[in-house]
């Protein structure tokens, strides 16, 4: 109860809701005042399935056109962010089952598949391959 990665999740479900119901300003003031509160910044737009968990999640960012799966686990210092600023999706899709090592980055329109392990700072720019670890970048199978 007393995790700040789980009041961010609780948090994010109040200002995506808000979000769907197109007061944008006021789910906005909402994840900025959680970002301040927990240091987790997640984007009310962003689509984030069951049981994510986000462990020492200093510093973690997820923008607004990411889709996350269900039984995520993302550690702190992680950026699922945009490489260009377009209208279109921009943010990385996440599978199911993923676990996301701290101080990673992932960017752009990708798809990260099921059951991937990404390793402590690592920087994935293309698509991964389901039941894959990346290390620092690279597919390991």
């Amino acid at each position: 109860m007393t995790s700040p990665g789980l009041h961010a999740v609780w948090g994010y479900r109040c200002a995506h809701q808000l979000w769907k119901w197109r007061r944008r300003i006021l789910a906005r003031m909402l994840s900025n005042w959680l970002r301040f509160v927990t240091g987790i910044e997640i984007h009310p737009g962003a689509k984030i399935g069951r049981r994510l968990v986000i462990d020492h999640g200093m510093g973690v960012v997820i923008g607004e056109t990411a889709v996350i799966g269900d039984d995520v686990l993302i550690f702190h210092g992680v950026t699922l962010g945009g490489k260009e600023f377009t209208r279109s999706k921009r943010h990385p899709t996440i599978g199911n089952n993923v676990m996301i090592g701290a101080e990673s980055i992932v960017l752009g329109n990708i798809t990260v598949g099921d059951n991937v392990k990404i390793g402590a700072g690592s920087v994935v720019t293309k698509d991964v391959a389901p039941n894959l670890v990346v290390i620092g970048g690279r597919t390991q199978s």
